[in-house]
């Protein structure tokens, strides 16, 4: 009788399984969780039109980012809605895969134990978590930016057609979603474009002792060939497509990107590593937080260069350090030179060769088991940071959606103070508001300000003349100030505008009737 074949769990698969199911756990269970913060709001709100040609329209005049996302979304918001769960479900599907894509990145770097350890990590990270529940293009950039390198890795192992035209689709999907992929996609095709050994004895980790100075080891051929054809072929129709982008670039003028520029440059490179370690919203846990997880991650990398890596270790992680390093420094070269859009969430994706060069080392052959173990130990704890996003919510995005049922339905004319940002968010969950025009007035017998501290002066205070404070609430950091009217009052914009109640370009809602 022939025997059964091997369970799951006896399979070389099982981790991976395993892995993803975690992953889908902690990303598909909460999507609902938090409210929608400013950038989401915007997309339901501003962003997807009834017709893909306004889409896309709204993209060109109101996005900062390619079309590739809005296009899927548009499309899946036509099916599903555009709820929370319906706009979140896509990253989040996004972040799932991007595990899988981890996984065989190890695999291509080192082999096992390195898939592992990369997936692990990919898994369990609070920042690639963020993403994978934002209705935003960041979870699509980070899963193509990893499918891309895995491609890249196999069709440089072996550059037959259909993985260099892998490599090649994937690079273009990614550079479609986000203009920060080109930091990523221009080393890796420069990479393939190298001229490669042709004998077989002399490997990759003498590439790049040679390129360092050293004399090539004895036998070692050192022959010389021309890339692949196919290398130039991948690399070009990525060019295009980057080509191709340019006009909607220059189009987009970098809207909505002044807040970079107002951000100090140091600050900003500070919270890049801030953010990987503690995830998007860890800054309230503090430093000693993040001293800890950084001194896992030392360790574990630590131990690993102490019981020293072999050739093929060593290649792998300067390669996908130094991809990381890359989509780093280039955008902040630009950024030196006046071209300044070196936002950390916008350096997310160059978090995933950074992650698999921290475990190729951390996670070597000769690190045994001890290696796994610190992994494992950076693992759980990137998992107990996500878990406590959950349930914290000084850590989740701002309770927009507990704000305005605060506020509630209008049972008469009102006004709504915001700062610009909150505009969006409170249109979804309160319509129909609309925006009052510079220089209008308009009849209100309700004025609400809405904000979180820190507090400008004169917060508490009434806005105009005959309104008067019925109500001060705190939603979970968010803050509404109510001011009543016995009867409709006269009310400019310009009044309006100069009383809100924390820092940021002031926006106005109003239902009210305009004079």
């Amino acid at each position: 009788m022939a025997r059964p074949g091997p369970s799951l769990f006896r399979s070389r698969w099982w981790p991976l399984a395993a892995l993803l199911i975690l992953a889908a756990a902690l990303r598909l269970s909460t999507l609902d969780l938090q409210s929608f913060w400013y950038d989401e709001a915007y997309v339901p709100v501003h962003a997807l039109h009834p017709s893909l040609i306004a889409t896309l329209r709204s993209v060109v005049h109101r996005e900062n980012t390619p079309p590739l996302w809005y296009v899927l979304i548009w499309g899946w918001s036509r099916l599903f809605g555009t709820d929370e769960v319906a706009l979140r479900l896509p990253s989040a599907l996004a972040g799932i895969a991007t595990v899988a894509f981890a996984w065989g990145i190890g695999m291509e770097l080192t082999g096992k134990r390195a898939a592992i350890a990369t997936a692990a990590l990919v898994a369990f990270n609070p920042l690639f978590g963020w993403y994978s529940q934002e209705a935003r293009a960041y979870g699509l950039f980070v899963a193509l930016i990893a499918l891309a390198m895995w491609c890249w890795l196999r069709a440089d192992a072996q550059p037959t057609p259909h993985r260099l035209g892998a490599f090649a689709a994937s690079g273009a999907a990614a550079l479609a979603t986000h203009y920060f992929a080109v930091f990523l996609l221009a080393p890796m095709c420069l990479w393939l474009l190298r001229p490669r050994r042709a004998g077989s004895r002399r490997t990759a980790a003498d590439d790049w002792a040679i390129a360092a100075g050293a004399p090539p080891p004895a036998g070692a051929k050192d022959r010389r060939s021309s890339p692949p054809a196919g290398a130039f072929a991948a690399s070009a129709a990525i060019g295009l497509v980057g080509l191709a982008l340019i006009p909607l670039a220059l189009a987009q003028g970098g809207h909505g990107t002044q807040w970079i520029g107002a951000w100090a440059l140091a600050s900003r490179l500070e919270t890049i590593p801030q953010y990987y370690l503690t995830g998007y919203s860890g800054a309230p846990l503090g430093h000693a937080i993040e001293l800890l997880v950084a001194l896992e991650i030392i360790a574990a990398v630590g131990y690993g260069l102490w019981r020293v890596l072999t050739p093929r270790e060593s290649e792998a992680a300067l390669l996908s350090l130094g991809l990381a390093a890359c989509g780093v420094l280039l955008p902040l070269a630009l950024a030196l030179l006046g071209a300044d859009y070196l936002a950390p969430r916008n350096a997310v994706a160059a978090m995933i060769p950074l992650t698999a060069g921290i475990t190729v080392i951390a996670a070597g052959r000769r690190t045994g088991r001890v290696g796994l173990a610190l992994v494992g130990v950076i693992a759980v704890t990137f998992a107990a940071l996500s878990v406590d996003v959950d349930l914290s919510p000084r850590l989740q995005r701002g309770d927009w959606r507990g704000l305005a049922r605060a506020i509630g339905h209008p049972v008469r004319s009102r006004a709504i103070t915001t700062v610009e940002l909150g505009a969006a968010p409170l249109e979804y969950y309160l319509p129909p508001l609309r925006n009052l025009r510079r220089g209008t007035v308009v009849r209100v017998s309700e004025i609400d300000e809405t904000g979180y501290a820190p507090l400008l002066t004169g917060a508490g205070q009434p806005p105009a003349p005959g309104f008067h404070l019925v109500r001060r609430r705190d939603i979970n950091g968010m803050l509404l100030y109510r001011f009543l009217a016995p009867t409709p009052r006269v009310v400019s914009e310009a009044q309006l505008r100069a009383h809100v109640i924390a820092e940021g370009r002031p926006e106005v809602l109003v239902t009210g009737e305009k004079e």
